[in-house]
């Protein structure tokens, strides 16, 4: 069986999470689920990066322990996670004593091996964004980031050396053209940050306590380069390369991060790894923003509500169905309300809903909920059986180009087509006609299959829905290989329909 890594970005746990962090979350997701589905072994890790000066400082004021700061967060973000389905194997904490003992150990080889070095560090700092700038990056004194204040600092610090693989680093984007999609990200990465020249890195900081001591020189602590970034590897064991986990995924496929932290994940992290001389990434997708009223959705703006009231209001696969349908993978997104509602309305009401609800009703309606396929096909079947038989996969082909809105655009379709095929084909005229009985038994049945399938390749998408509908169906046949039409069973009495959503009534 083939193995499938991906992880989300681990997210930094100063307040609690918003629907941005869901978007990064429900997309890779909906990814480890397609490749599960597909016969992948899939590891699918998410986690937060619990260290440094913000939380420290937030702590304080809130007049606790680091820790128990962002215990609060974390176990509200798990809550979270469990209430939009997600599915991922592995959960990791930069707080995690293995994690804490392997990152020691990671620093203590770079620096053995002459990677990372002692020295001075001075430059502007932003404390949100916890990266330092130069003169000429810093705007107006401002973090080109986040647009805040930055502030001036000295003091003494660890560095790796950066510099010394950046020419390794330019050989393998030539040797490796898709390791940073969408492209503008790797033409950003190349032109802005790589080609000007790469200064060492500062990687461990005296002026703060919340974080992990560089055991050989206690007043440091590892600032979160080193820390976050090696994430990826601790929790498969790593500095144990023997170790069962590591030898089976690593290196991970698939690196899912949204567009403001390219640039660590492509440059810092594949450096990192060419010092432990350790195989790099397959691939990193750095995704545009979801936006509330074209505002970047922001913990310290507050521009947003908790992602529970609109699962509360809406249910989680609206939720679900609607940022991995709205946004095109890779460009910013706007997250609206109203648009949501038309969207639930317009697809999963109207489109999926209705097809299913009118299907299985008419099945009753006309022969008890009994299946039956006397394949008495006519022309007018003959598109909508193309559509269905080519669509696992076009369905293939979008989603491992990473474009998940085309991939349910590509169902949908089928499913819009269901819905003329009834309009087409007439079964209550059908019904009247004693004659044509073997006929309408077989337009249920083209039409039961259709939606047995694009229910199969929903389900990563909306899981919970797509087990309804399967349910409703009374179907053995939900794994991928069954997806050839013509395997749902004959002879098989549907169960009752339900709704499977209801049409959201909006104020005039």
């Amino acid at each position: 069986m083939p193995k499938f890594y991906i992880t989300t970005p681990i997210y930094y746990p100063s307040a609690n999470f918003h629907i941005g962090h869901c978007y990064t979350t429900i997309i890779a997701d909906a990814i480890a689920r397609y490749k599960r589905l597909t016969g992948y072994d899939v590891y699918f890790q998410t986690g937060t990066d619990e260290h440094g000066e913000k939380i420290e400082k937030k702590a304080k004021e809130a007049n606790i322990t680091p820790k128990e700061y962002v215990d609060k967060i974390v176990e509200n973000a798990k809550d979270l996670w469990q209430s939009l389905n997600i599915s991922y194997d592995y959960f990791i904490r930069t707080t995690d004593k293995e994690h804490e003992q392997a990152v020691q150990k990671i620093f203590k080889k770079l620096y053995d091996q002459g990677d990372i070095y002692k020295g001075e560090y001075k430059g502007l700092y932003c404390i949100p964004c916890e990266s330092f700038w130069t003169e000429t990056q810093a705007i107006d004194n401002k973090c080109p980031d986040c647009g805040r204040e930055v502030k001036l600092v000295s003091e003494e610090a660890y560095f790796f050396k950066l510099s010394k693989y950046q020419d390794k680093l330019i050989e393998f984007y030539d040797q490796h053209p898709n390791f940073i999609l969408p492209i503008s990200r790797k033409n950003e990465m190349l032109n802005n940050f790589i080609k000007p020249g790469l200064e060492d890195l500062c990687v461990s900081r005296t002026s703060f306590k919340w974080g992990i001591p560089v055991d050989f020189d206690p007043n440091h602590v590892v600032y979160v380069w080193i820390d976050a970034l090696t994430n990826y590897i601790t929790s498969l064991g790593y500095p144990d390369t023997n170790n069962e986990l590591f030898k089976k995924y690593w290196p991970a496929d698939l690196h899912l991060v949204g567009k403001e932290i390219v640039r660590f994940h492509t440059i810092i992290w594949p450096c990192i790894l060419m010092a432990l001389d350790l195989p790099l990434p397959k691939q990193v997708f750095g995704h545009g923003w979801l936006k509330i009223a074209g505002n970047k959705i922001s913990k310290s703006v507050g521009n947003y509500k908790d992602p529970r009231e609109y699962i509360e209001n809406y249910g989680v696969d609206a939720i679900r169905y609607y940022v991995l349908r709205e946004v095109p993978f890779g460009s910013d997104g706007s997250f609206k309300e109203e648009a949501m509602i038309s969207r639930i309305n317009a697809d999963l009401a109207n489109t999926l809903g209705n097809l299913v609800n009118r299907t299985i009703s008419m099945s009753h309606k006309y022969f008890d909920g009994k299946v039956s396929n006397p394949k008495l096909i006519e022309d007018i079947d003959n598109e909508l059986l193309t559509n269905i038989s080519n669509l696992k996969d076009i369905v293939e082909n979008k989603m491992n180009e990473l474009k998940v809105n085309e991939a349910i655009d590509e169902i949908m379709e089928v499913l819009r087509k269901c819905n003329k095929y009834i309009d087409e084909t007439t079964p209550w005229l059908l019904a009247k006609d004693e004659t044509k009985k073997e006929r309408l038994q077989t337009v249920l049945y083209n039409l039961l299959e259709c939606i047995r399938i694009c229910t199969i390749l929903l389900s990563p998408f909306i899981p919970t829905t797509s087990t309804n509908i399967l349910n409703q169906l009374n179907t053995h046949k939900i794994e991928y290989n069954t997806l050839e039409f013509g395997n749902l069973e004959t002879n098989i009495t549907l169960n009752k329909p339900i709704i499977l959503f209801n049409r959201i009534e909006t104020k005039s």
